[in-house]
């Protein structure tokens, strides 16, 4: 059948929504952008705003995606739920969450929180580049034709 996955795009904090749009519109795939906030979105995605709160928009996705579905977040609590449901799942910087990686990234982010609940300075990440980019659209780009291909 072939059918084109949905993307969901945990927008607040996402440094990518431009280049899943163009990766979206050369696939065919629907995209929900999903935010407590509104924001600016072409007319052919379709936004969802949610109501305040912690973890409101990964709910949202978490209780929406099917297998086969993308999810592009950097949070790791909701990548992980992604994959329990059969999803894949792409943090901002074109790195895939997988089965195998999920496990020790929940537990370097439970790690680091508690770092930081100590008052450890451990510093925010590194400016975005271009190469970042790039990395991003190639990745969800094989994201979407393995996506595809299993449908």
């Amino acid at each position: 059948m072939n059918a084109a996955p949905t993307i969901f795009v945990d927008a607040d904090a996402c440094p990518v929504k431009e280049e899943v749009y163009k990766v979206a519109r050369r696939c065919g795939c629907p995209v929900f952008v999903v935010a407590n906030a509104f924001m600016r979105t072409p007319p052919d995605v379709q936004f969802v705003v949610v109501d305040a709160g912690p973890d409101a928009a990964d709910d949202w996705i978490a209780e929406r995606v099917q297998p086969g579905d993308i999810v592009i977040t950097n949070d790791i609590p909701l990548a992980d739920r992604a994959l329990k449901a059969g999803g894949a799942a792409l943090g901002g910087n074109g790195k895939p969450f997988t089965q195998a990686s999920i496990g020790a990234a929940l537990a370097q982010r439970e790690l680091m929180e508690h770092l930081r609940s100590f008052g450890e300075g451990l510093g925010g990440p590194k400016p975005f580049s271009q190469a970042d980019r790039q990395r991003f659209l190639n990745a969800l780009d094989a994201v979407v034709q393995k996506a595809k291909s299993r449908r």
